[in-house]
């Protein structure tokens, strides 16, 4: 299959249409076809492991993810299907469903006995709605039983406590369309939607879960689900409650974008990749968007284009579990070979017709490309940075608590960082943290941050405690300008004379440049740490570090860090002049005689 040519006039930036995106479904769907069972039932891709779900779990994953992209491809193409791909994902629904839960090559698992399966029900389900009149509408009755009866356990309260509600509402939203069980279906709608409202905190966000995870799931789960939901059912009550919800957040999301069309690596899942173009094209799709339709493409093509030029895809054609090549620390264990094709909600803007102003409008700049921009992010703590001369995007994190994933004593690297980019790190184990302030022990190995409490946002700053050692307590902020960031660290309670260290940006040969000052509190200059391998590519990398030790019970640690594109940067230590007086507060005069003030607070008892 040959690339379609560019067309640099309707896309500037990209040079992408939707025929290129038409030929990228279609690529995808062909390379897994050899993977598949003899009934089409499982496509159980190659790779390194299986989940922790087991193989023929993946095996449905590789399904019904794969089913969603076939889905979206034919149903935007008004049910033109010259490649056959529904024909075989109808026979695969054939297939699996016969003996549910056997051992036979094509049996599916059962819902009730595979949690995971109640994941990919959801994909199977919105396929199986999206492409009702060439695909459901046709098959045999006896097979329309099977697979109702398969889906019907999904009905059922989540197994787990967080966006998987909403695979039971998309499951119900398809079964009140097909039909059978509608009552039951409509409960599980209502039950779903009132709890992810305990976790709705305003201004477009939600958390996953109760426990402030805030990353990519509020666009490619929280808002997708309901919205989508609410657009094929043409509830117009549903979709003026979340509607709204979604244009809020596009508002912050656009900002994550960096001008080479990556999104800020944030979070767990990143394998899902071009995912974070779904919720643009669902604000498109429904009309619910702060983007033009010029903006929506930019962003939507640039993303798509970004990780399909540089390596997303092996050899043959298979996405592989990481953010370019593999990259095995990037995988959480309940991935499998085929969990990367949930990028597949990406291809959502082919449900627009070909006539829609976002596949014909000239493609527009991303905030990015046009301005410097500071912009606190709703309720979440987190902080964007942004530099138009190297459409750099960083995203400072006071705010995040999910970080338990990085298992017994250890942080999670996708959310327990002060800072993200999204041409940078973060670092694995056992190289030494990125963007991280630490105590060291005697033995010399760093403390773990934990949860972090925020304690504010505003338009240029964030600030948030944590503690690290009992009875140690750290109120740390970020104070941005341009591309210079002011990090500050209160210590609270530690003992005289422990040791700390400050570390910047990873980056590698190639890269954008890091730079790193001790401002107070620091010994004089900054060390190079040797790290490894990032999602961004092979090491070897180095990671900027500056060191220093408390003095008293509450010692201030501030540095001045900065990540840049721009060639040969002027160094850090120029970026801003900072005095410190009691409180403590700093008064910061920035390189272009811009000034602030922060204060730090001290925030409460110190935790025993």
């Amino acid at each position: 299959m040959h690339m379609p040519p560019e067309n640099r006039q309707r896309s500037a930036h990209t040079g992408w249409t939707r025929d290129h995106w038409e030929h990228a479904a279609d690529r995808l769907l062909l390379a897994v076809r050899p993977y598949a069972s003899p009934g089409g039932a499982l496509i159980g891709l190659p790779g390194p492991r299986p989940s922790w779900s087991g193989p023929r779990s993946d095996g449905l994953e590789g399904f019904a993810r794969t089913f969603l992209l076939a889905a979206l491809r034919v149903a935007g193409a008004g049910g033109h299907d010259p490649h056959g791909h529904l024909d075989r994902y109808a026979r695969g629904l054939a297939a699996g469903t016969a003996r549910p839960g056997g051992d036979g090559p094509d049996s599916w698992p059962a819902l009730p006995t595979t949690r995971q399966a109640v994941v990919e029900s959801a994909s199977v389900a919105l396929a199986l709605r999206l492409t009702r009149p060439w695909l459901w509408d046709r098959l045999d009755a006896p097979v329309r039983e099977r697979v109702t009866a398969w889906l019907r356990p999904a009905l059922d309260p989540s197994p787990v406590d967080n966006n998987w509600w909403l695979f039971g509402l998309t499951v119900a939203g398809f079964l009140q369309d097909a039909g059978p069980g509608t009552d039951r279906a409509a409960a599980t709608v209502d039950r779903s939607l009132a709890r992810i409202e305990d976790w709705w905190l305003g201004d477009g966000w939600y958390s996953d879960g109760a426990n402030r995870a805030f990353d990519h799931y509020n666009a490619w789960a929280l808002h997708f689900y309901p919205v989508l939901h609410a657009h094929l059912a043409g509830d117009r009550a549903l979709l003026d409650r979340y509607g709204p919800r979604l244009r809020a957040h596009l508002a912050d999301h656009v900002h994550l974008f960096d001008a080479n069309g990556a999104p800020v690596p944030y979070g767990r899942s990143l394998i899902y990749r071009f995912a974070a173009a779904a919720a643009p094209w669902l604000g498109a799709l429904t009309g619910h968007t702060p983007l033009s339709p010029g903006a929506t493409r930019r962003l939507a093509s640039g993303t798509l284009r970004h990780f399909l030029d540089r390596g997303a895809t092996d050899d043959r054609g298979l996405l592989t579990l990481g953010w370019y090549g593999p990259h095995p620390p990037l995988v959480q264990p309940y991935s499998g070979p085929g969990s990367p094709y949930w990028a597949a909600k990406g291809f959502l803007g082919l449900l627009l017709p070909p006539g829609h102003p976002a596949w014909t409008d000239p493609e527009e700049p991303l905030p990015a490309e046009r301005a410097d921009t500071t912009r606190p992010l709703g309720p979440t703590g987190l902080l964007v940075q942004t530099t138009a001369a190297d459409g750099l995007v960083r995203l400072h994190n006071h705010g995040s608590n999910h970080v338990e994933s990085g298992g017994p004593g250890g942080d999670d690297p996708g959310y327990a960082r002060f800072a993200y980019a999204t041409r940078t790190g973060p670092t694995a184990a056992p190289d030494p943290a990125d963007n991280h302030f630490a105590l060291l022990r005697p033995d010399g190995t760093a403390t773990h941050r934990g949860p972090a409490e925020p304690l504010a946002t505003g338009p240029d700053r964030a600030l948030s405690a944590h503690t690290p050692l009992p009875g140690v307590r750290v109120v740390s902020a970020v104070l941005v300008h341009g591309r210079a960031e002011l990090r500050a660290h209160l210590v609270l309670g530690a003992p005289e004379g422990t040791p700390v260290r400050q570390t910047g940006w990873t980056t590698g040969p190639g890269g954008p440049a890091s730079q790193l000052h001790p401002v107070h509190g620091y010994g004089s200059g900054a060390a190079g740490l040797p790290t490894g391998a990032t999602l961004q590519g092979p090491g070897p990398t180095r990671t900027p570090a500056v060191h220093g030790a408390t003095t008293g019970p509450a010692a201030l640690f501030v540095a001045l860090a900065s990540l840049t594109g721009e060639p040969d940067p002027a160094p850090a230590a120029g970026l801003a002049r900072v005095r410190i007086t009691e409180g403590p507060e700093l008064h910061v005069t920035w390189w272009d005689g811009t000034r602030a003030h922060l204060a730090l607070p001290h925030p409460g008892p110190t935790p025993p």
